[in-house]
């Protein structure tokens, strides 16, 4: 299966592709990850995640055209925002799963009230959206932003998981959150680390696309 990353981060890509095969090689299915070609390095406001949607519908063309290309089980787009998550799914006849969109759906399953915390204030509004267009927004508690930008805790794995475990704290104890999403997919190995403390009940948006790609290929 594929799993397309909407920056050109490649690294991002290597450690969500990973990510995803620890869920997903148990039930047989390989993981192959791609990196958009052109656009931004990170998603950090709205018009990065209208720009992101093109790159990713061209990656996957390119990939699906190719001589050699053996059609995937299932494709997981992994932005937080969905960039062109709908566009796919329209066109191809396979499953095609939003990181975005599994985290929301685990979030909030049994009315559970839950938050986010991220890293980029430009795109709360977009995340508020996501949100209610899985309609959730009934038990959706808000955003928690870090203190630092986004750029800035890219560049200290440290630093983003202190900032992100105090964004998470807040959601659950000034919020009433009962789980929290750690919004961005730059920020899996943070949500990782503050899923395995234990201490906030955590939504990984990248193992959340797994466990919602093998309900939809019935491979549970």
């Amino acid at each position: 299966m594929l799993l397309v990353n909407p920056n050109t981060n490649r690294d991002t890509t290597a450690l969500m592709a990973g990510l995803a095969r620890q869920r997903l090689a148990p039930a047989g299915l390989t993981v192959e990850g791609l990196t958009a070609e052109r656009g931004p390095s990170m998603i950090t406001d709205p018009a990065a995640l209208r720009e992101s949607a093109r790159h990713v519908l061209d990656v996957v063309r390119r990939r699906l055209a190719g001589p050699e290309a053996a059609p995937p089980a299932a494709l997981i787009v992994a932005a937080v925002g969905d960039p062109a998550r709908e566009q796919l799914a329209a066109r191809l006849d396979i499953p095609v799963v939003g990181i975005g969109q599994a985290a929301v759906l685990t979030a909030a399953a049994g009315g559970r009230r839950f938050g986010m915390a991220t890293s980029t204030p430009a795109l709360v509004g977009s995340l508020t959206g996501l949100v209610a267009r899985h309609g959730a927004l009934d038990t959706f508690t808000g955003v928690r932003l870090t203190a630092s930008d986004p750029l800035a805790l890219a560049a200290s794995a440290e630093r983003q998981y202190r900032e992100l475990a105090a964004a998470a704290r807040s959601c659950v104890e000034q919020d009433g959150a009962e789980a929290v999403i750690v919004a961005g997919g730059p920020l899996s190995g943070a949500a990782r680390r503050l899923a395995a403390l234990g201490t906030v009940e955590t939504v990984e948006p990248v193992p959340s696309a797994a466990a919602l790609t093998l309900a939809a290929l019935g491979a549970e």
